[in-house]
């Protein structure tokens, strides 16, 4: 009988974390400080020390603390799953496999950094945790990690997703968080755009400045971050590293890896791990796309270069595809994809044309998600919702061509509740955005003055 799931046991569960800086063959550039423009390093009260001293490592593997793997075993290792159903559907002779995070009991790939974060921070004494939230799966994977190390916790909502999605907002408030709906009226930030806009719809850059505004003052509170910085895409590549021993037991290697791109961490969690292959010259072949959405589209139309990473100007500066940290997106239903920037690691491999990226409108991206849900019963979030499109793309090419490609992705969450977007879609009336042009512009006319 065909194998469609490739499971792994617990004792599988890796043991380290992959570092790609070790084999990169390149540095990144600096992070800056907000104020000076200078070379920085991220500063507490920002994150632990180990976090720190993650974010500028060269060594190759970092060792994941027992107490972090043992909550791993939770949910881990996940699943890897051969789509034959989906391929059928699909009349391709390509080979689809999607490595499934939605299983973690926040239903999303989030918790793999949102424990280390908590772990840490506890280690250090600190009582509480402040973070946004776009869509609400980093909110309630944090809020998750929290209760499980007797943590305090603030989140910081998008608007647009807290109107959206008010049951991941209980969900964070069953974990002990409090959520207030961003931009809030909790910190001078949040007021000062109040002022200037009641109705603003939020965005992560904007929810970014309050919760770290909120926890800068205090010597109890961390800030917490869930995607984009180097140590954040290190805690996710335990992934890739199990999806590449699934592979090898099922006989095959990726010609083809897709992921979404919001701030870089599901997918960089993923395709790292094989990307060493690609860079030592052992895969020079392996093609990796990331997909986003055409509402925010940062790598494929922002320039690189240096900008803020919140809408408040307060956290440090990276180099970066970028919409400019003003940019506010439209409300699509993605909400984990509206972010201004793009982590720096994956910005630098873009930028030296060793990935690839695509932009996708909403209602193509959902008749991809429906299409993949009626062949193999899961339904996507609408974050990697974007993968199955750009995976839907390339498997059509190879029926066109008779290639059987092997195509690999990661559905990194469930779509349980998104189910008001699959509704607007079913009815019709679900809206494609078109690509932003002089709104971008404009914001990138804030850019900092500096180089790069």
């Amino acid at each position: 009988m065909k194998e469609t799931k490739i499971l792994l046991s617990e004792k599988e569960i890796p043991t380290q974390w992959y570092n790609i800086q070790a084999d990169l063959g390149f540095d990144l550039p600096p992070l800056l400080h907000p104020v000076t423009l200078e070379p920085t390093i991220l500063p507490p009260p920002l994150f632990p020390r180990a976090m720190n001293d993650a974010e500028f490592s060269k060594e190759r593997y970092i060792d994941i603390p027992e107490p972090v793997r043992d909550v791993y075993k939770l949910w881990r290792p996940t699943p890897m799953y051969r789509a034959r159903r989906w391929e059928k559907a699909l009349d391709t002779p390509a080979k689809i496999y999607y490595k499934y995070e939605g299983g973690s009991p926040p239903g999303s790939h989030k918790p793999n950094t949102a424990v280390a974060q908590a772990f840490y921070s506890k280690g250090e004494g600190i009582k509480r945790l402040a973070t946004e939230t776009g869509a609400g799966q980093w909110g309630s994977a944090l809020a998750f990690a929290c209760q499980l190390f007797d943590l305090e916790l603030k989140v910081y909502m998008v608007k647009i997703s807290y109107n959206q999605k008010p049951y991941r907002r209980i969900l964070m408030e069953t974990w002990g968080a409090e959520v207030v709906p961003s931009p809030s009226p909790d910190t001078p930030v949040g007021q000062q755009i109040l002022a200037q806009d009641p109705d603003n719809p939020g965005s992560l850059g904007i929810a970014i400045s309050e919760a770290v505004a909120d926890a800068g003052p205090r010597d109890d509170t961390h800030y917490s971050i869930g995607s984009v910085i180097n140590s954040v895409l290190l805690h996710q590549t335990v992934i890739g590293q199990e999806a590449k021993k699934q592979l090898e037991m099922a006989g095959d290697y990726p010609d083809i890896l897709v992921g979404c791109i919001g701030g870089g961490s599901n997918f960089s969690g993923f395709f790292l791990p094989f990307l060493k292959d690609k860079l030592d010259g052992g895969k020079p072949d392996l093609r990796v796309i990331c997909a986003e959405p055409m509402a925010c589209p940062s790598v494929t139309k922002g320039p690189y270069a240096f900008d803020w990473g919140d809408t408040a100007k307060v956290a440090p500066i990276a180099m970066m595809y970028t919409l400019g940290h003003t940019f506010i997106p439209a409300p699509i239903h993605a909400g984990g994809l509206r972010y201004h920037g793009m982590a720096p690691i994956i910005s630098a491999l873009y930028d030296r044309g060793i990935i690839e990226a695509v932009a996708l409108h909403q209602n193509p991206v959902f008749e991809a998600a429906v299409s993949f849900a009626r062949a193999e019963g899961f339904i996507p979030a609408p974050e990697p919702a974007h993968a199955i499109k750009a995976v839907v793309d390339e498997a059509l090419k190879c029926k066109e061509t008779g290639e059987e490609k092997v195509i690999a992705f990661n559905l990194s969450g469930h779509g349980h509740f998104d189910m008001g977007a699959y509704d607007e879609f079913f009815a019709g009336t679900l809206q494609d955005y078109e690509y932003p042009g002089e709104k971008i512009k404009e914001a990138l006319k804030e850019l900092p003055k500096v180089g790069g």
